[in-house]
């Protein structure tokens, strides 16, 4: 059975990278990756959502740097949370669930072989060969996982809808006028989330979502992925976990 709150993305090729020239210098080359069938939330982490972990997290022996992650209200996505705690509330959100964490450190060795802890505590530089890449926990999505399901299967396209321009009737953004692609009537901040304190952030779900069923795969907040930021390969690669 599906899990709750999740979509599915079947295994594929896609071409990663920026095919349009209008990105950053480091989305190139583009190339050829094979990325296997996976799991990903429908939606960004609601403010609900991190609390429950959290609080089930801090009752089982996991520490956060960030005291509270912030939210204008329980439908809308969690911010300013930093990396390291995103990767422990996965690993949280694995256990409370009955399932096995992903993320773990080396705590020390029996003769040459390494003994694995889940990790819960402090701002550790977690190393791809520490994760447990083979069990059914929680994780961040790769970053190649993340544009394959960002892209929602319209390859070639500039946004997750299969189009190439962008409206407030489609995200949560500041619009301007000084990119063509940017189409929108309204400027500025999206006029129906305005409101309040800064981040200007939109309820999950208020969006229609991409070809995957995903929301606010463009607009809303910056997601976190699993890797460091680098130049990419210009090989084929397979599941790569960067």
């Amino acid at each position: 059975q599906p899990p709750a709150g999740m979509v599915w993305i079947d295994a594929g090729e896609f071409v990663m990278g920026d095919t349009r020239g209008t990105g950053y210098g480091t989305e190139v080359p583009v190339h050829t990756n094979f990325i296997g069938g996976f799991w990903m939330d429908e939606m960004e982490v609601r403010k609900a959502k991190w609390d429950e972990v959290r609080t089930w997290a801090t009752n089982h022996g996991y520490r956060f740097a960030i005291p509270e992650g912030e939210g204008k209200a329980f439908d809308h996505p969690v911010v300013n949370v930093i990396w390291y705690d995103c990767v422990k509330w996965c690993n949280a959100r694995s256990q409370k669930e009955g399932l096995a964490p992903v993320y773990r450190y080396i705590s020390g060795y029996v003769g040459p072989n390494p003994i694995y802890s889940t990790y819960k505590t402090g701002n550790l530089n977690l190393s791809n060969s520490w994760v447990n890449w083979n069990t059914n926990g929680y994780r961040l999505p790769t970053e190649a996982e993340w544009e394959k399901a960002a892209r929602g299967g319209r390859q070639g396209r500039l946004f997750p809808w299969g189009g190439d321009t962008i409206q407030h009737a489609r995200a949560n953004y500041i619009s301007t006028n000084t990119l063509a692609y940017d189409t929108s009537p309204t400027r500025g901040h999206h006029p129906a989330f305005d409101v309040g304190a800064q981040p200007y952030t939109s309820p999950g779900g208020s969006f229609p979502a991409n070809g995957y069923g995903l929301h606010d795969m463009a607009g809303n907040m910056i997601e976190w992925c699993w890797d460091t930021y680098e130049p990419y390969s210009a090989s084929y690669q397979v599941d790569p976990h960067g």
